[in-house]
């Protein structure tokens, strides 16, 4: 009787026998997804973790990240001290206005990502003890577009300041009017500068914080009317984008346009100022004040 073949066991198998008998190779360890960043200016690679624990500030060369609004009250208040205020106020589709979705579908996504009803967090707050009216867009809804409660809040935080003698500060990041509510949008330019038009009449103190972006009708309005105007390195600052801007006037535009410095140098901003020395700055604005 013929003997069965059988399959040579480890300890028997040849060295160089075949491919098949051989010890897969172990496999590599994978690098976790989300655990470096490239830095839009510099390019650096960079540990997200350090950038956040940095302010979300490059080390390499200090580009300035866009942050959420619940990030720059973190960074600015006194812990703890922020009062937020106004949190019902949510956005209608009064006009029933449609582009590529239906407004009132837009709005319900937005909330939904972002857990808020609108773009703006307003509140009572403490910077290094000197109580304040704090208002802070956030870019992550719609851009920060300016549309009837963006315009309503800001109006109350004016007027909560003016009513209890405390400065404003109102922290800008916005890609303008929310054009989802045509001429009601509009009407918040005029109405947040009547706003502060009263808090100068009664004595009061606006501290107008620009940051990556300020454009549109934020920019035409109460972003610029400020007693003391500050912004961060190289925020983007206008009204128009300047692409449009060079096809109306048909002219190279200089270098650094409608960046923070340049518009320092033409007197529109009194100072930039690095994310890690705001807070600082705002206080010893606010005392340099009398406020």
């Amino acid at each position: 009787m013929t003997d069965a073949k059988t399959t040579p066991s480890p300890a028997t198998r040849p060295i160089n026998g075949p491919a098949n008998w051989q010890t897969p190779p172990e496999k590599k360890q994978a690098v976790p997804e989300g655990l470096w960043m490239r830095c839009p200016s510099c390019e650096a690679m960079l540990y997200k973790k350090a950038v956040e624990q940095n302010l979300h500030v490059c080390p390499e060369c200090e580009h300035h990240y866009r942050i959420h609004a619940e990030d720059r009250i973190d960074q600015l208040v006194d812990p703890g001290s922020f009062e937020p205020l106004w949190e019902d106020l949510g956005p209608t589709d009064t006009l029933g206005f449609v582009d590529r979705v239906p407004y009132k579908d837009r709005i319900v996504k937005e909330q939904k990502k972002t857990g808020h009803k609108d773009a703006l967090h307003a509140g009572r707050a403490f910077i290094k003890a000197r109580g304040v009216v704090l208002a802070v867009m956030d870019t992550r809804f719609m851009m920060a577009s300016m549309g009837s409660v963006v315009g309503e809040k800001i109006t109350r935080a004016i007027e909560l300041g003016t009513k209890e003698d405390r400065p404003v500060i109102v922290v800008s990041a916005s890609g303008g009017a929310r054009m989802q509510e045509s001429s009601l949008s509009l009407a918040q330019m005029a109405k947040t500068s009547a706003a502060l038009a009263r808090l100068d009449d009664a004595g009061g103190l606006f501290i107008s914080v620009l940051t990556d972006p300020t454009t549109g009708g934020v920019t035409a309005s109460f972003a610029m009317l400020g007693d003391l105007i500050l912004a961060e390195p190289k925020a983007l600052i206008g009204f128009a984008g300047p692409r449009v801007i060079a096809n109306t006037v048909r002219q190279e535009l200089p270098d650094g346009f409608q960046r923070a410095e340049f518009l320092q140098e033409k007197g529109f901003v009194d100072r930039v100022v690095h994310r890690k020395d705001l807070r600082n700055e705002i206080a010893r604005l606010i005392d340099y004040a009398g406020k």
